[in-house]
């Protein structure tokens, strides 16, 4: 079995970082790339697409609502054309500085607020992935199985990607526990490789209460900003690999 592993990445800005970009790209298979408005900003953007093509990692982009202070992760009351051009923006950027490097963006990850929002309005939806499409009807979408997101992407004819969060636990209908509310984050070692152990071996979770659901998914993410995440990539590519499981980008994986 192949599977991606991918994570959030260049969201520090100027001389500013969140984690070690460079031991990062050494582990994962794909990396999203913040995009300049809740995080990123150009020489970042290009830093991490060079480090990607160093290391072949696939190149996703990763846009967010222009929110530095609170990490795109607080809901902004745009207009939806207002939302569409902000993407689209930030989806440009990312397509023109990894050309100039002789990359290629292969696949597409919503940042939080932004995705939250498009991901419970099927208009919304529909015209983002309709936007997506217009640009490079090639790109693969990242998203959670059955959701609104994958319903407008494949309306739009564009491959999708189901993720597993490996650092975030799940409510019993397969949405991610709220950040803020107690165990929401899953740090410590010994959580995550069972819970890895467990999704690779029978394509399930269990959620915050107990309950074992399924999990429809290829791609393992795992965010920079959890505290410890360079160990906790370390952690679930040593999982995949002892499962027999092989690494590969998410634009490789989609269908």
């Amino acid at each position: 079995m192949k599977i991606d592993l991918n994570s959030d990445m260049g969201e520090g800005f100027g001389p500013y970082r969140l984690c070690d970009d460079e031991a990062m790209m050494k582990i994962v298979s794909s990396t999203n790339i913040a995009c300049g408005f809740h995080g990123g900003d150009p020489d970042t953007m290009a830093r991490m697409v060079r480090l990607a093509k160093q290391n072949g990692v696939g190149i996703g982009a990763h846009p967010g609502l222009p929110d530095r202070t609170g990490f795109g992760r607080r809901e902004m009351p745009f207009q939806p054309d207002e939302l569409r051009q902000q993407m689209l923006y930030q989806l440009g950027a990312l397509i023109a500085i990894a050309k100039s490097e002789g990359m290629t963006v292969g696949h597409f990850s919503f940042h939080a607020a932004m995705g939250n929002m498009v991901n419970r309005d099927p208009a919304l939806a529909d015209l983002m992935m309709g936007a997506i499409s217009a640009v490079d009807p090639r790109l693969a979408i990242f998203v959670t199985a059955g959701s609104v997101i994958e319903i407008a992407a494949r309306r739009a004819g564009l491959k999708t990607l189901a993720l597993f969060l490996a650092d975030r636990a799940y409510e019993t209908d397969g949405t991610l526990v709220a950040r803020g509310q107690p165990g929401a984050l899953v740090k410590d070692e010994a959580s995550v490789r069972a819970r890895v152990r467990r999704f690779l071996r029978d394509g399930t979770v269990e959620t915050i209460d107990g309950t074992i659901i399924a999990m429809s998914a290829r791609s393992i993410l795992v965010h920079s900003d959890t505290p410890g995440s360079l160990e906790l990539a370390r952690l679930i590519r040593s999982e995949i690999e002892v499962s027999g499981a092989t690494l590969a980008p998410a634009a490789e994986l989609a269908a």
